[in-house]
């Protein structure tokens, strides 16, 4: 049976755990705020870039111009590029292995072979479960730890991005797909597939016949084709910045739900270390009573 010191040491030892934990389960309540209100943020500029290609679009074909052609080559004979978004650390259930699964399902609908998929990873926890489906990332790059620090990655990645399309430079990437979870709740998200390149063309023609909202169009002066690219290129940032956030959002969401099971499952074991304690206690009082009272009375016998 266990010395009442060394049950002393298991609740000492539980409540430093519990301890860790309600401040991890504290640090993920915080972050998916940060990057909730990050996504909302980028909904209004999101909408500016909208009105700013309305512009540019509805002045293009009052002048005659045209949007490029769109492509007819089956997708399922383009070079493709996947980025799948998953963590850099633990304690976040199966949010790796979730996206990975969603991955090679949307893929294979897809038929996409496998030897024109190049892969990236975003966190270096889902290439194991990427691999478990014969995604083997190529390329590898490690998730911000805060909104401040989403910039320069998504920069880099747009960088690559150009890279990719480059015809003398292999392999040649026609099309890029985004995949991560996107946050619905608090504690719940949702795997999301999200084609990056190339641009939805028929999109951009519905935008072109949509209403501007108010009586006067804005104008520009310079060419349409160098401020249609910086705005599409603005588009590419956006959606690239939005699902780092959503993400890590996500991400967040996840430990949090981990960190409240364990935190429920080291309360109970500590309930079960008090309880075991004060039995042990008790019975060492009842014990040492007893040789008190035993003494006392051999004391007493007579001689």
């Amino acid at each position: 049976m266990e010395s009442i010191e060394d049950i002393r040491r298991r609740i000492k030892n539980a409540s430093d755990l519990h301890a860790i934990v309600r401040t991890m389960r504290a640090l993920a309540m915080t972050s998916i705020r940060q990057y909730e209100r990050a996504v909302e943020s980028l909904t209004e500029y999101y909408r500016t870039t909208e009105l700013g290609l309305h512009v540019v679009l509805t002045t293009a074909v009052r002048e005659g111009h045209a949007l490029p052609p769109a492509s007819r080559k089956p997708v399922a004979e383009r070079g493709t590029a996947v980025l799948v978004f998953g963590s850099d650390q633990s304690m976040c259930g199966q949010f790796n292995e979730q996206i990975a699964a969603y991955t090679a399902e949307k893929l294979e609908h897809l038929g996409i072979p496998r030897h024109q998929l190049h892969v990236i990873a975003i966190g270096a926890r889902v290439t194991p479960p990427l691999s478990e489906y014969g995604l083997n990332a190529a390329e590898l790059f490690s998730l911000p730890g805060s909104v401040a620090a989403i910039t320069p990655i998504v920069q880099e990645l747009l960088l690559h991005s150009d890279e990719w399309q480059n015809p003398a430079r292999p392999p040649v990437v026609e099309q890029i797909f985004l995949f991560y979870n996107r946050l619905h709740s608090t504690i719940a998200y949702r795997p999301r597939m999200q084609r990056l390149l190339p641009i939805n063309l028929r999109q951009l023609r519905h935008l072109e016949q949509q209403r501007w909202p108010s009586p006067v169009l804005p104008t520009f002066s310079m060419e349409w084709q160098p401020l249609f690219s910086a705005l599409l290129r603005e588009h590419l940032f956006v959606s690239l910045f939005r699902a780092f956030a959503e993400s890590l959002a996500s991400e967040n969401a996840a430990r949090l739900v981990s960190m409240q099971a364990a935190e429920r499952n080291i309360e109970e074991r500590l309930d079960e270390l008090h309880r075991l304690y004060h039995h042990q206690r008790q019975n060492t009082i009842t014990s040492e009573l007893l040789d008190i009272i035993s003494g006392f009375e051999l004391l007493n016998q007579p001689r």
